[in-house]
């Protein structure tokens, strides 16, 4: 029996393939690494009038920040590749993520201002958690193609220049990164409030 197919059975039936949880708790500490060394590398230059404090850092000198990030960055971005692919493969991503209206985010959003957004079933996202869970892979993207403008400008002219130019991409990634860090914070935090979401995340069912 598939995972697919389990999802639609009782309490004890799988919530997320196998594939699925590795790939979570790869890019869980892909990212750490890759925002940790970022903030190292912001404040070899402190383009936004402030600095990280050196403890939330990684890498010790920019040297150092760069080679931590480079690695974190080739782990996310393969990773993700591999993530994506297998999503729309097995057709998980369509039957998890869409449909999408509009209204339903909107009530879900409501709802969970209020706290009272239900997580009866781990095996089905909210309209709330398939807009933030498109939105992060979206600001991954983000994240990667200014990244790459700051890392070999002129080999991208045509990206550098969509993203209104070096300077501009560094705000762009910033930004990003920003984002990302936000959302993280925001997932656990609802992880703390419903806390049986990270064991479905940890065990097959």
């Amino acid at each position: 029996m598939t995972n697919e197919i389990d999802e639609t059975s009782g309490s004890m039936a799988r919530v997320h393939p196998r594939w699925l949880r590795a790939m979570h708790w790869i890019n869980a500490v892909a990212i750490v690494l890759m925002v940790m060394s970022g903030w190292r590398i912001y404040n070899a230059d402190p383009f936004l009038g402030f600095a990280i404090p050196n403890p939330m850092t990684l890498g010790g000198w920019l040297a150092g920040a760069l080679q931590w990030h480079f690695a974190a960055m080739w782990l996310v971005v393969g990773n993700g590749a591999l993530y994506l692919a297998c999503n729309i493969a097995s057709g998980r991503f369509a039957r998890r993520f869409f449909p999408l209206p509009l209204h339903e985010l909107a009530a879900d959003a409501v709802a969970a201002l209020k706290g009272r957004l239900s997580h009866t079933d781990p095996r089905h996202y909210n309209a709330v958690q398939r807009a933030a869970y498109l939105f992060v892979i979206v600001d991954i993207a983000i994240l990667v193609l200014s990244g790459l403008v700051l890392w070999k400008s002129v080999q991208f002219p045509i990206l550098r220049e969509l993203l209104g130019g070096y300077e501009s991409a560094r705000r762009v990634h910033f930004g990003a990164m920003t984002a990302l860090t936000t959302f993280v914070a925001v997932h656990l935090a609802m992880i703390a409030l419903v806390p049986r979401t990270l064991r479905t995340m940890i065990f097959d069912r």
